[in-house]
């Protein structure tokens, strides 16, 4: 269901997966890979990509990619624990909204792009 980059924190990991999620963790699974291989990785097992890398904004909307969508975090100054109750709570609410789409959560707000075709 989720590939959670390299980046993101073992909280927001443990919580998610505490929900009941299913979720690659880079850090585990393939540490050290670059950005085009973990959207790869997304993109064939159909999951949607949690990440804390701008850089996935312009591989998103220069190349295209963006088949299962990605999930941009814009939490830093936060605890840990506060990270992944906002992502566990965004995931909830507006999955099915960040299908295909670039999202991007920060405190409070929730923005969802859909790059053009």
């Amino acid at each position: 269901m989720f590939v959670a980059d390299e980046n993101v924190e073992s909280a927001i990991v443990r919580r998610l997966r505490e929900d009941g999620l299913d979720v690659v963790w880079i850090a585990e699974s393939d540490p050290g890979t670059t950005d085009d291989s973990v959207l790869a990785i997304a993109e064939t097992q159909a999951r949607l990509l949690i990440t804390g890398d701008t850089d996935f904004g312009e591989i998103v909307f220069r190349q295209g990619r963006v088949s299962s969508g990605v999930l941009l975090l814009r939490l830093a100054g936060l605890a840990p624990e506060h990270k992944a109750s906002i992502v566990s709570k965004t995931l909830r609410e507006h999955l099915s909204e960040m299908k295909a789409a670039f999202s991007v959560v920060s405190p409070g707000q929730l923005r969802i792009r859909r790059p053009a075709p």
